[in-house]
């Protein structure tokens, strides 16, 4: 099951459970995104069909700017360069439901991470009697590197 949407000027054939990149919307993390300009669909039988009053849900996953695009104008032999750099907005959507003529099509449910726990150090417990400074080995002395001979000077003819 998928459909084709327009958003953003662009089209985007999607399916329940895809994630797709599309311009900049007004919403925040996590809310929630309807499509109405659903242009083609095609339910499970693989028919192709106009989609006359089908949405297309998605939620909000990220909020954030592509790679930074290099435009660069020159003009041979007139001496004139501009360099000038472009980064465009982006939204990503998580595709969650496509309904279509009573239908829905839906993706499963992602399980959300629990955060990762931070590592907690254990201070290290002094040997029998011995303080710290003793417990831990000196580095080792560094030598002075002794400077090359000095070649004999040559004698000339």
């Amino acid at each position: 099951m998928y459909a084709v949407i327009r958003a953003g000027g662009k089209q985007y054939r999607v399916a329940p459970g895809d994630v797709i990149k599309v311009e900049k919307t007004g919403t925040g993390l996590d809310s929630i995104v309807e499509f109405n300009e659903v242009l083609a669909i095609s339910p499970a039988d693989g028919q192709i069909t106009k989609a006359n009053g089908a949405t297309v849900t998605g939620q909000v996953v990220q909020e954030d700017r592509h790679k930074k695009i290099l435009v660069f104008h020159l003009k041979r032999k007139k001496q004139y360069k501009k360099m000038r750099g472009h980064r465009q907005d982006f939204t990503a959507v998580r595709i969650t439901e496509i309904a279509f003529e009573g239908q829905k099509f839906s993706a499963p449910v992602l399980e959300m991470k629990a955060p990762k726990k931070k590592k907690v150090e254990v201070p290290e417990v002094e040997a029998a009697g011995k303080s710290k400074a003793k417990a831990k080995k000196a580095p080792a002395k560094k030598t002075a590197k002794k400077a090359p001979k000095k070649a004999a000077p040559k004698k000339k003819k």
